[in-house]
């Protein structure tokens, strides 16, 4: 066990230097319908899920479209977020291929807030997403060294991200009140911080259940920014 730890607290903290260089030198705009493939896993971008959602189901509103897309990239998150911390402690073999993964969903999250806000906004979003995982890597890394310190560090930096992404959201849309959404961001910590407590503990079936756990409350989330979309843009996103 304790040589299994040095070796994931070496793999994690490549990740927050790769996290860190990725964050600051390469900004990530979707302007057009693409396919990417990255360790043999093809992902679909925001453009083409709206169209395939659309086209499935003609009756499906604008805003409900929406909402299902959010869902699905917010609960993708979270399953993607939890295989990246479980190879970093079990499989540090593949753990750089599912953390690419992860990043490629908060691409395509970050593209789906830049179709409605523009290229701006997306930038401004990715980077603030991206930060939130590095917290949650700084975390995981003072979790495996059984750092209390280090651990409640990341716990208070992610509070502190959670207003931070309500107050970016509501800058941009008036009906998505800061500490509403501060709220929901701080429930999806507080859910998912036990399923990595479980990852780095060895408990398969607390993590497993916490993850699945902490993926439903993301529709909670997608429910809330779809319908504050909805309602600044009611042409766009007819309900």
């Amino acid at each position: 066990m304790k040589r299994i730890r040095v070796i994931t607290s070496g793999v994690v903290m490549a990740l927050i230097l790769a996290a860190c260089a990725t964050g600051e030198s390469t900004p990530t705009t979707t302007t057009s319908p693409t396919t990417t493939t990255t360790a043999a896993i093809t992902t679909t971008t925001t453009a083409e899920m709206m169209e395939e959602l659309m086209g499935a189901d003609a009756a499906l509103s604008g805003s409900a479209s929406l909402r299902a897309l959010l869902t699905a990239q917010l609960q993708e998150h979270v399953y993607l977020a939890g295989i990246a911390v479980y190879n970093a402690v079990i499989n540090p073999d593949a753990f750089e291929a599912s953390a690419n993964v992860l990043d490629l969903n908060s691409q395509d999250l970050a593209a789906s807030v830049g179709s409605v806000y523009g290229a701006d906004a997306e930038e401004a979003f990715l980077g603030l997403w991206r930060s939130h995982i590095g917290m949650f890597v700084d975390y995981t890394v003072a979790r495996v060294a059984g750092d209390m310190e280090g651990q409640q560090k990341a716990a208070s930096d992610l509070a502190q991200y959670a207003e931070d992404f309500g107050a970016f959201l509501a800058g941009a849309n008036p009906n998505l009140p800061a500490d509403a959404v501060a709220d929901l961001v701080g429930h999806h910590v507080m859910t998912l911080v036990p399923a990595v407590n479980a990852i780095v503990d060895g408990d398969a079936a607390t993590a497993f259940t916490s993850l699945k756990t902490a993926a439903g409350h993301m529709s909670m989330i997608a429910d809330a920014l779809a319908a504050g979309i909805a309602a600044q843009f009611p042409e766009e996103f007819p309900g």
